[in-house]
């Protein structure tokens, strides 16, 4: 009874706050980033309100969170076979410029801001928020809620410590020694390899500058300045507020090397979407997985693109691969499949975390999305990464350079790639081993990362926004940081020392000229 009543107490003294979370873009995994907050946000006693694609059903929060769906941004999405593995198999990735990406960004934003939901939120005089929390992807016109509601911003990004994220709360990295996310180099950095990721800087820069804000710019007047006005406020100055944010959340973790430095407000928390401990396996699987006496191999190719659209023949040469082994195969597959070899098993919806997490879990044949990356990480299972698309292909060489993954290309020759793939991992113990290794590195932390996520948020909110945390380069003109007044003033000084010096010379020289002259005259 004592315990309940100090506990009772005890949440009674947490201030209860309220979050805007946007999680808008149509990506199932970024929806899972968005749960992963949501979750540990409303555990901890907050209130939420969810702009989401991917709204929860039969949630457990009550009245704790409001959602907002927004599925109908899948249309900002575009018709060219991107979702297809088939489809890239036969013509490569169709999709895989920052130009077409950052126009997709900002085409979602405007589907978002345009849902008549969203809109009542907006045009709501009493609604208000201690917090806006956004993924960022290509666009930050989602700082635009920040200026509405007059709250700290904090952006939280997919992916890790990239170049066009930290220029936001401090300076660009040097792409010397940072890779794009797009990119598929690893460090150290070769010198073709250097020039082209500092190409990939140049070009996001030049499309960002004078493609995209224009656009974010003009959405982010047309949407809030007549809420703003009638409210008697003046809409801040769109390229000033992008750079307002007090925190950027990175999903990434030190574990996986090679990371630049960052700013005191840019916060790793590679692993905060997942739970622990992992949820118990359905009877069925829990059985199968026990009874794997030779291990388990699962396979998935993430949750946006399915293994159903794999061409047949090559469906049909890989369920031959994986009948030859003596292994326990489980694969993600999203439809029915016939003649399938006693040790294959499917799943049209698998458990992910819980079957990466079971012992006998020898081998993850994976997409190298950076969710099911450092979910192999956590558990400290080897991989086999099979890359599609954007991030992916940086992921899964950064786990072969690290030593517990393999690369496989995705091709109709898959099946033949991925047998010796498959036999090396198996007789070669160094891949687990260096998992594991790495999963203590990743386990090593002072608190879990969930628990990080929602003392930052906090901070944040009691602190103002944390200006105490933001670094001084943003405050820096471009001249001062790279000292270019102070080369002015040299080569200024230099070209009127050698002013200077001339006009002596030639002073002398004419004095000396006269001289002579003089004396020979007398002469």
């Amino acid at each position: 009874m004592n315990l309940f009543i100090l506990f009772t107490l005890f949440m009674s003294s947490v201030e209860a706050y309220k979050v805007l979370l946007i999680y808008s873009l149509p990506a199932r995994s970024i929806g899972i980033l968005g749960e992963g907050h949501l979750r540990n946000l409303i555990d901890s006693g907050h209130e939420v309100t969810y702009i989401t694609v991917y709204p929860l059903k039969n949630h457990k929060y009550g009245n704790k969170l409001q959602q907002i769906d927004v599925s109908d941004n899948v249309k900002s999405l575009p018709d060219n076979g991107i979702m297809d593995i088939g489809a890239i198999m036969h013509n490569g990735v169709p999709m895989n410029d920052v130009g077409t990406l950052q126009e997709i960004s900002v085409h979602n934003a405007i589907l978002t801001f345009e849902n008549e939901n969203v809109r009542k939120l907006i045009n709501d005089p009493n609604v208000r928020f201690d917090v806006v929390i956004s993924d960022l992807y290509e666009t930050e016109v989602y700082a635009a809620f920040a200026a509405l509601y007059n709250c700290p911003m904090i952006w939280s990004y997919s992916m890790g410590a990239q170049s066009s994220v930290l220029q936001l709360i401090d300076q660009p990295t040097n792409p010397a020694y940072t890779v794009d996310y797009l990119s598929s180099n690893t460090l150290p950095l070769s010198f073709q390899q250097r020039v082209e990721e500092l190409w990939a800087s140049i070009k996001w820069n030049v499309m960002k500058r004078f493609f995209l804000i224009p656009k974010e710019e003009a959405a982010y007047e047309k949407y809030f300045g007549p809420v703003l006005a009638k409210r008697g406020r003046r809409l801040p100055n769109y390229k000033e507020l992008i750079y307002n944010a007090s925190l950027i959340f990175g999903n990434e973790h030190h574990a996986v090397g090679n990371l630049p430095s960052t700013p005191q407000n840019f916060k790793f928390i590679g692993g905060y979407h997942i739970e622990s401990p992992a949820k118990p396996l359905p009877k069925e699987l829990q059985t199968l997985m026990d009874n794997a006496k030779d291990g388990v191999i699962y396979f998935s190719m993430g949750s946006i693109w399915q293994s159903k659209d794999i061409p047949n023949d090559v469906t049909e040469g890989l369920l031959k691969v994986f009948g030859e082994l003596k292994q326990t195969v489980i694969w993600k597959y999203e439809a029915n499949l016939q003649n399938l070899p006693k040790n294959v098993h499917i799943l049209k919806w698998a458990p992910q975390q819980s079957i990466l997490a079971h012992p006998n879990c020898l081998v993850f044949i994976s997409h190298g999305g950076l969710l099911s990356s450092t979910e192999a990480i956590h558990f400290g299972v080897p991989t086999i990464g099979v890359p599609i698309f954007a991030d992916q292909f940086l992921n899964v060489n950064r786990a072969v350079t690290k030593g517990y993954a393999i690369y496989v290309p995705l091709t109709i020759n898959l099946p033949r790639d991925l047998k010796p793939a498959i036999e090396t991992m198996l007789s070669d113990s160094g891949y687990r081993r260096k998992a594991w290794e790495l999963s203590k590195i990743y386990h090593d932390r002072p608190v879990s990362p969930g628990a990080e996520v929602v003392h930052w948020v906090e901070h944040v909110i009691r602190t103002g926004g944390a200006p105490h945390l933001r670094s001084p380069a943003l405050h820096v003109p471009f001249y001062q940081k790279f000292y270019l007044d102070l080369a002015a003033v040299l080569i200024v000084s230099f070209y009127i020392l050698i002013l200077a010096i001339k006009s002596i010379f030639c002073k002398s020289f004419k004095t000396k000229q006269r001289s002579d002259s003089k004396k020979t005259k007398r002469n």
